[in-house]
């Protein structure tokens, strides 16, 4: 993953429920993630735009936000329990996208969006 832009806090985790990263990825700063390690990403106070590159054609990507995401099928005693949140927190897990599939856009393009129409 490279940061093109802002800051997050990232989290790695192995195949093994081990967390081998846990910090923050700042514009300008690269991070190797191993093939199969689930990451997931929150932005800090502002936009968090990022790139990854993917070296197997096989690469598997789950969906952790949005309409068919993992955590949006999960019950939120299960998220409130797992993650050390709040109830409020763990709903906004789980529906902060809305109907949402796989692209999403910035907070910026939606508002621009709905000024248009």
């Amino acid at each position: 993953m490279y940061a093109l832009r802002g800051c997050s806090r990232v989290q790695v985790v192995g195949h093994r429920g081990r967390t081998v990263f846990n910090g923050e990825l700042r514009q300008g700063q690269l991070l190797v993630v191993p093939q199969y390690f689930a990451v997931t990403i929150q932005a800090q106070r502002e936009s968090f735009e990022w790139v990854s590159i993917k070296t197997s054609d096989n690469a598997v990507v789950n969906h952790f936000v949005g309409k068919t995401s993992a955590l949006r099928g999960m019950p939120v005693e299960v998220l409130t329990n797992s993650y050390r949140i709040s109830r409020e927190e763990a709903m906004r897990l789980k529906f902060n996208r809305g109907n949402e599939l796989a692209l999403f856009t910035s907070k910026i393009e939606r508002e621009a969006i709905r000024a248009s129409v």
